[in-house]
Parts: structure tokens; sequence; C-alpha cells
């Protein structure tokens, strides 16, 4: 099954080729159709304005045609023309997500929907929920059909805590290896644990989360664990994802099980560096 190389558009111009183009216009509108080549994407948060960590998106991008295809991507090119987009576009400090499209003959440009938490989300955590899925390929980011239908099937299933916000995968092993849009993180005793890089797609905010652990003066253990160690009361437990555009959100509980994530302290510790993080590359890059 084919998918649109432009899924929840939000923006009246988007950009095709590096042209300005109504996103209601007849030329734009095949870009709303199924296409059947392959088609990579990567989601950029707009942070007050800014597309954070831009370099760190078009460097994963080129890595995934190249790991599947092999044609050139001009990075170069694609910040140039995104910059471009987002100053033509003059949204000024807004909040929300930029979709970077391409296949073999195309690159599209867009503002797409945007699950950006809240802060009540922050203070509560999140609900999620199980889904037994291993990837194939999980450092290439395309869209897969069968993945894409599980992942919306389950987020549909509500849990014991309301709708799930995320969708955790859960390999063979029964362990959970990562979020369905999200990296994922448990705290054991006071270890920090994630799934080894060669299992998951390594989220962009994961680089940064690293970089926040070193300035907390912690360190990742590479491990994965299943609900039976997590739901064991021998063990002290704290869960968080990362992505995009969630930061690093605290995980309130797992299908029907509970966890106090948010008042974890090293939860509260990590959520702080990466804050500073973010801060960091704003400042450095709000006049490009």
């Amino acid at each position: 099954m084919a998918y649109p190389m432009i899924e929840n558009n939000l923006s009246n111009i988007i950009m095709v080729d590096g042209r300005l183009l109504n996103s209601n216009s007849d030329v734009a509108r095949e870009f709303f159709e199924p296409c059947y080549d392959t088609v990579y994407y990567e989601t950029v948060r707009i942070y007050k304005g800014v597309l954070l960590f831009l370099e760190d998106h078009l460097d994963r991008l080129s890595k995934s045609v190249k790991a599947s295809e092999g044609f050139y991507v001009d990075t170069k090119y694609l910040r140039f023309a995104l910059l471009n987009y987002l100053n033509a576009l003059s949204l000024g400090e807004y909040e929300g997500n930029m979709r970077i499209v391409i296949t073999r003959e195309h690159n599209v440009f867009h503002i797409c929907e945007a699950n950006i938490p809240t802060e009540e989300v922050f203070k509560n955590g999140i609900a999620t929920n199980i889904l037994q899925w291993e990837r194939v390929a999980p450092h290439v980011k395309i869209f897969r059909t069968e993945y894409k239908d599980a992942v919306a099937s389950k987020f549909k299933e509500e849990t014991p805590f309301g709708m799930p916000y995320e969708v955790l995968l859960e390999n063979k092993q029964g362990e959970i290896t990562e979020g369905s849009k999200s990296n994922f993180f448990a705290i054991v005793d006071g270890e920090i644990y994630s799934a080894p890089n060669d299992l998951i797609l390594i989220g962009i905010t994961r680089k940064y989360v690293l970089e926040a652990l070193q300035k907390a003066g912690l360190q990742l253990r590479y491990k994965t664990f299943g609900m039976r160690t997590f739901t064991d009361p021998a063990h002290k437990v704290a869960l968080f994802v990362s992505s995009t555009p969630f930061d690093i959100l605290p995980i309130s509980s797992v299908d029907g099980y509970k966890f106090d994530s948010v008042n974890d302290e090293l939860v509260i510790k990590i959520q702080k560096m990466y804050k500073e993080i973010v801060d960091k590359y704003y400042e450095e890059h709000k006049n490009d």
C-alpha cells in the first residue's frame, strides 16, 4: 500500500523541490495522493520558531537513504531550502513540527500536525500500552504500511488509565525496546537503561538525552527489560520516553500498571539538563 508524501498538513504554503506552492494548487495536488516510490521522512520540532537539531535530522535522513537506495542527498541544500521556507512562512515563535519528505525524484516540506505535550501532560505523565512488534531495519526511517497500521490500531485501544499517549514496542523475548515514535528509557534501582543501538531507531532527542545524562553525572547502560522486572516490587522503577515533539516525558502507566515516574529525582534531573541543551541550541540558531 502506498502513502502520500504529504499527510496531516497544516500549511497553506508548501515547498516542493525548492518552489513555494499553494497547498490547494493543481501542482501540489499530486503530493497528497498515494506515492508508490520509497518515501523517506524526518519530523523536525519547531521550537519558538527554530528548527531544533536540524543538522542531526538531515544527517539521519541521508543515512536512511544510503542504507536503502543510496541516491545522493544534498543536506546543505536541504538546510538552505528549509530555512528559506521557514522564513517565508513568517511564523514568529511558532511551536509545531516541520515534515521533510523525500523520494528519489522529489523533496517536499510542510508544517504537519504536532502532538506537543502540555504542562499538564509533563506534570501527570503519560499512559502507554504495548504492541508486540519488531521493526524491520529500524535505522531506516521510511513509511512502512503494516507498521503504521498496527500502531494506529493500538493507539485506539483504551488502557485502564485512559487512551495511550504512546505505544511501546515489545520484542519476541517480551522485552520493551522503544516507543512507536520515541526512544524508551528505564531507571531500575538508580541505574538508567535503554535498548542497544542496533535494535532501535536512534532518535535525535536520544542523542541529547545522553548528553544530558553526562551533564548530570550519570551513565546509560544498554539493556532491555520486560514488564516482569518493571512490576517487581523488589525494584524501584521509573520510565520515560524521548522524541522530537515529546522532549522527555515520564510514563505514568503501562497497560494496567502504574509508575510514579513524574516524581523520580533522576527523571527530573535529566529533564532539567535536557532543557538547558535545548535552550542553548535555540540561542545559537534563533537568527538563522
